[in-house]
């Protein structure tokens, strides 16, 4: 469940990945008779880390752009950094918590929808495989990979080097995705066009939202910047021996418990710490993008829709979701943390 959570999570949002991965955990529980938390904690887990650490999300994307960083190596590090994080928090700290909050069971764990149930009468419908539905979730990230590997392997000069860049940008590569889930998920299964375009035209509403969080975010710290705030930040720092790494996890971290959105906190941040960043040229971006990262995703609370999500759909009570996900996600992002700044000690 932690791995399939983590790669499902990489091209959508937490809220989406949860809902679309819920029967799949009801369907294991029922089938197992397994325990809620001791297989909802790693998928959880999996879950908080792709969206909080690795790109193509908005929140790492925007950092990234506005501290130049490069994604490549963002998504490597990422991964690096991610993996021992997850089985930290996801499935060690479940089988922890499963012991120490009980959950009533309820009687949506017998509401698995079996396979077929929701096809319409009479049409075709051929769920795509298992290999050619992970080709194309990590179809973006694998592009965006292929930019900084051809920087690695090719010279400047060479004739690919262009064309890398180009079909390895962030939009780009979401766009070649999004086209080709058209076939992969559509065409392929059976669906028909009209069907397709249905599909798409129900996603404008949530992209609009999201495009409105980051928009807002990223005004806002503009308007920071242009009144003085990260300049005033960036001095003060220049006058104390702290770890930029260390600074930007701090920000993120306040901002994440003041307005519970890790996307706001980590394009807020990223705005701010860019005069620090250029302060200190030993900073590496892409590190202290994924420290923002991390700072982002603690103490998940009351103001953050995402522990609304997992209280309802874990039918848990408010003390329990504190007890379980807030701790996890806190977990999450002290632990990658604390691997961000090992890792500096041997890339920088």
């Amino acid at each position: 469940m932690m791995v399939v959570a983590f790669i499902v999570g990489m091209p959508m949002f937490f809220s989406a990945g949860l809902v679309l991965l819920m029967p799949v955990l009801l369907t294991l529980i029922r089938d197992t008779r397994s325990t809620l938390l001791s297989l909802g904690i790693p998928m959880l887990a999996g879950l908080a880390v792709s969206h909080g650490l690795v790109p193509p999300h908005p929140g790492p994307l925007v950092a990234i752009g506005t501290l130049k960083a490069d994604v490549g190596k963002t998504i490597f590090y990422s991964v690096l950094v991610g993996v021992p994080v997850m089985i930290l928090a996801g499935p060690l700290f479940g089988s922890f918590i499963d012991r120490r909050v009980r959950v009533v069971e309820q009687s949506f764990m017998n509401s698995a929808v079996p396979p077929g149930a929701r096809a319409t009468p009479g049409a075709r419908f051929d769920p795509p495989g298992f290999w050619l539905t992970l080709f194309t979730i990590l179809l973006p990230v694998l592009l965006m990979l292929l930019e900084t590997l051809a920087k690695v392997g090719l010279k400047e000069t060479h004739p690919l080097r262009p064309w890398a860049a180009l079909i390895g940008s962030p939009l780009v590569a979401l766009l070649v995705a999004v086209l080709f889930s058209f076939y992969s998920f559509g065409y392929k299964v059976g669906l028909r066009r009209e069907q397709i375009l249905k599909f798409m035209e129900e996603c404008v509403g949530p992209v609009a939202t999201v495009i409105l969080v980051v928009g807002a975010g990223g005004g806002f710290s503009k308007v920071l910047e242009s009144c003085g705030a990260a300049a005033a930040i960036a001095s003060m720092v220049k006058g104390l021996n702290w770890s930029p790494l260390l600074l930007g996890w701090l920000v993120a971290a306040a901002i994440r418990v003041a307005v519970g959105s890790a996307t706001v906190s980590i394009t807020l941040a990223s705005g701010i710490m860019a005069p620090v960043a250029l302060a200190q040229p030993g900073t590496s971006p892409e590190l202290l993008v994924l420290a923002m990262g991390a700072g982002s995703s603690i103490l998940s609370h009351l103001n953050d829709g995402g522990f609304w999500f997992v209280k309802e759909y874990f039918g848990l009570s408010v003390p329990q979701t504190l007890q379980s996900w807030t701790v996890m996600v806190s977990i999450v992002s002290v632990a990658a943390l604390l691997l961000v700044l090992l890792l500096a000690l041997v890339i920088q």
